[in-house]
């Protein structure tokens, strides 16, 4: 049963929730990419591509060695995103975000087993309209050079 159309609304309101997201609010933070992380996600992916997988075949090759798979990569953005929505909902339970996707996801330079990555996920924009936040999403190997960049779109509802 719907409450009359003049009833004050119950709990946060959702237009308030979203227009007290801070743009350029930012979540980094930095991860080693490990045998074990490319051999569990070819194995959850059927990515068994040799670039990945083939350590004798890769070091004849200009990358001289395995390659993270770029969906990989992305997939450590998850975190982020997560911290990054945690951090939004401050504690509240009256919304829910859920992944929208990826925009203009490029995958910039290959990352190596052993390399050290940071990730980082930078609120760009809020629509309130429609409810969703998007956000900048990117990866630096240890060089500070951009391995990974895409936007990702959240959209909120209430819970």
């Amino acid at each position: 049963m719907r409450p009359p159309p003049d009833a004050e609304p119950e709990g946060p309101d959702m237009q308030d929730f979203l227009a007290a997201i801070e743009i350029d609010a930012t979540i980094a933070f930095s991860r080693t990419v490990t045998e074990s992380d490319i051999s569990l996600f070819a194995g959850i992916s059927g990515d068994f591509a040799r670039n990945h997988i083939d350590e004798a075949y890769m070091r004849g090759t200009p990358f001289g060695g395995r390659i993270a798979h770029g969906l990989l990569l992305l997939g450590y953005t998850s975190r982020a995103s997560t911290l990054m929505c945690e951090a939004c909902l401050k504690g509240s339970d009256a919304f829910v975000p859920l992944a929208l996707g990826f925009d203009r996801v490029r995958f910039l330079r290959p990352v190596r087993i052993g390399e050290t990555i940071t990730i980082r996920y930078a609120i760009e924009g809020v629509d309130v309209a429609r409810g969703r936040v998007t956000s900048a999403v990117t990866i630096e190997n240890e060089a500070a050079e951009p391995v990974l960049a895409a936007t990702h779109i959240v959209k909120w509802v209430p819970a």
